[in-house]
């Protein structure tokens, strides 16, 4: 996640860090080279049919509320998975705090408390496909959930199991029994929340046809362009071809919110906020904050 000031003029022309740029430069050079071609073409050796600007004028302002609608779309997945994650770090610090309150044997709070920086740990690494972390086992080492089939499960169902030895015996009185119970049910709502975003993403048909009258749209749109524009075609091409391919790219990094690409969520971030949290329960030095680096977050 990018994190930074409003940029200056200088930064607004230049600044490449978080920019989709770099990923849709071939496509932009690509476009322009063949208007550069079509408009060699029309003043030098034949000249090519010249249509009228007013069909392109509907198909981009089509393309524009399609592309307008998708990126609603999927920034509504990236919000909506940034208030889950929101909520984690509410309910595990609720946990923490509830831990300390209602379990009275030492040993067994530390180790739902542990539990839980391992549940968080594990289910970042599901969300981004990433092998088991050793966060996870720097802070609960008596178990390796990477080797089970779901590790954010295995690591909640062990907290549920501890949180039912506490009850068994008797250090964990019914109201506390029932606030601890209530608050993993939170938190496994949250979880199965961003695990349907993740493995839900938005309908291929739209990705498809996006990209597909993108493409035809900048390809054809010089033949509007020769008869007015002349050799200053190629670029108005690059600039038409920078706004589609820019929103289309921008709408494919937020429809997943859990990568780890400049606009992904800072999961790594909110992850040490909750060790941060769990420091003084566990008696711990707690580490230091993550910081930005070039502007990224990660």
């Amino acid at each position: 996640m990018i994190l930074r000031d409003k940029p200056g003029l200088l930064q607004l022309l230049f600044a490449l860090r978080g920019s989709v740029l770099p990923h849709i430069l071939p496509r932009i050079v690509g476009v322009t080279m063949i208007a550069a071609a079509l408009t060699a073409v029309d003043i030098h050796a034949a000249p090519l049919t010249h249509t009228s600007a007013a069909p392109f004028a509907v198909f981009g302002v089509a393309l524009s509320l399609f592309l307008g609608f998708r990126n609603n779309a999927a920034y509504d997945r990236w919000w909506e998975a940034r208030k889950l994650w929101g909520q984690l770090v509410a309910d595990c610090r609720a946990l923490a705090r509830e831990a300390t309150l209602f379990i009275e044997d030492d040993a067994r709070r530390e180790t739902v408390q542990r539990l839980t920086l391992a549940f968080i740990h594990h289910h970042r690494a599901q969300l981004r496909g990433l092998p088991a972390p050793q966060a996870a086992r720097r802070w609960y080492e008596a178990e390796d959930f990477g080797t089970v089939p779901h590790p954010p499960c295995a690591a909640l169902n062990r907290l549920n199991d501890e949180i039912i030895a506490a009850k068994q015996d008797g250090t964990i009185d019914g109201f506390g029994l029932r606030a601890l119970s209530e608050r993993t049910g939170r938190i496994a709502l949250a979880q199965a929340g961003c695990e349907r975003i993740a493995t839900t993403p938005l309908p291929y048909v739209y990705s498809l046809l996006v990209f597909r009258t993108t493409y035809l749209y900048c390809l054809l749109v010089p033949l509007a362009l020769l008869g007015s524009a002349g050799w200053m075609t190629p670029a108005f091409v690059a600039m038409i071809a920078y706004a589609f391919f820019g929103l289309a790219e921008v709408t494919e990094e937020l429809a997943h919110p859990f990568g780890e690409t400049v606009n992904g969520l800072p999961l790594d971030a909110m992850c040490r906020t909750i060790e941060i949290s769990f420091a003084p329960h566990l008696g711990v030095e707690p580490p230091a904050r993550l910081s930005p680096k070039n502007y990224y977050l990660s």
